[in-house]
């Protein structure tokens, strides 16, 4: 049995994940900030729940002993992420707007908490004889369509997001070096109605964890230190 954990799976992207991956029969643990949330979503999945704060030590260190005592993990999804530069009319702030604060908040759960998790955690994945981390990112972190005229990221105007995405991605590539007996590597679910954005997203999360689901599940011949999306390679 694959034991699965997804962070910030009470919800969204998340939630759809772990459903897909119980039905794939994996055990799911729906991490969650909120308690309450968590018990709820893993009730209506099927699923186990933790309580898991990705910006808090005690709350991630907590969470790994708890799974490490039923038993240890195969696959962590890092999930959990915030788009701190969103307005109220779903509008990203531009460079001018951009406050040291505004990125603090946003690498504290999309980049510092990854790590944070991904430290707490690798110990009970070396012991997996299948071991395999997806992070979440996006196609914002891609500096080659980002920086290229015409694209729809070009024309986003947000700065603390990408470039939050961007380290994810050089933490995978990193971290794959580390561990090559892992499969870790980052993902781009595409542009998804979700609460991160309003649900302004084009397409549904049943099409957007298309790339999660399929990650989550390669073998240890499968890629690693790589960046993807539904259609393949992505350009760093």
């Amino acid at each position: 049995m694959t034991t699965t954990l997804i962070t910030g799976a009470n919800k969204g992207l998340g939630f759809e994940t772990a459903r897909r991956l119980i039905a794939e029969g994996h055990t799911v643990y729906v991490g969650s900030r909120d308690a309450e949330r968590g018990r709820s979503a893993a009730e209506r999945l099927g699923a186990r729940t933790v309580q898991l704060d990705v910006t808090d030590d005690a709350s991630v260190e907590a969470a790994a002993k708890v799974i490490e005592a039923d038993g240890g993990l195969d696959v962590l999804i890092n999930n959990a992420g915030i788009q701190a530069e969103m307005n109220e009319a779903n509008v990203a702030s531009g460079a001018a707007d951009t406050t040291a604060d505004m990125m603090r908040t946003t690498f504290e759960t999309n980049v510092f908490g990854t790590v944070r998790v991904l430290h707490a955690f690798l110990p009970l994945l070396a012991r997996s004889a299948a071991p395999v981390v997806v992070n979440i990112s996006s196609g914002l972190a891609s500096l080659t369509r980002v920086a290229t005229p015409g694209t729809h990221t070009y024309a986003y105007p947000g700065v603390a997001y990408p470039a939050s995405k961007s380290a994810v991605n050089m933490v995978t590539v990193q971290y794959a070096k580390a561990y090559p007996e892992m499969r870790i590597n980052a993902v781009e679910p595409g542009f998804t109605a979700t609460d991160l954005n309003g649900h302004s997203g084009i397409q549904t999360v049943e099409e957007g964890v298309e790339i999660i689901v399929r990650m989550a599940q390669v073998g240890p011949d499968g890629p690693t230190g790589g960046f993807f999306d539904a259609e393949g390679v992505l350009p760093w």
